[in-house]
């Protein structure tokens, strides 16, 4: 079910960030946004990510934790140090789902966190409130 306030909303003019080492999973990912026509980009591991938001600043993150050569804990804490990226929305999607986890993710700087299997109607709700905060940030601007 599509969240009611995403209805009838050009979501085209943001960029989505999502960054996974399982192939399968960014496929979903862009398949449940698809239908909001966000300009999505993919990221294999944290390294590319970090190498992707140093040319290009996206609206929001979706972030996997356990990946290869950089994780997601330290893309976090990497671009929160940053000024020029400190303001960018993270929401973790990961499997990595103890309290501590959550709790780390939430420390470093996430915005919101979502546990692996994604529910398609969980993500969408989210990725929606959290382009209402860059819109507010915007706005506030």
């Amino acid at each position: 079910m599509t969240p009611l306030f995403a209805q009838n909303h050009d979501y085209s003019k943001y960029l989505v960030l999502a960054v996974d080492d399982i192939p399968l999973n960014l496929l979903l990912v862009q398949k449940m946004l698809s239908r909001f026509n966000f300009r999505l980009k993919t990221a294999a591991n944290g390294q590319q990510a970090l190498d992707f938001v140093a040319v290009e600043k996206p609206d929001l993150i979706l972030l996997d934790l356990m990946m290869p050569m950089v994780d997601g804990f330290e893309v976090i804490r990497r671009l929160r140090a940053n000024p020029e990226t400190a303001d960018i929305q993270i929401v973790i999607l990961s499997a990595l789902n103890s309290n501590e986890d959550v709790v780390k993710g939430f420390n470093l700087g996430a915005n919101d966190f979502i546990m692996k299997p994604i529910i398609m109607e969980k993500l969408l709700n989210c990725v929606v409130t959290q382009m209402q905060l860059v819109e507010a940030k915007q706005k506030s601007k």
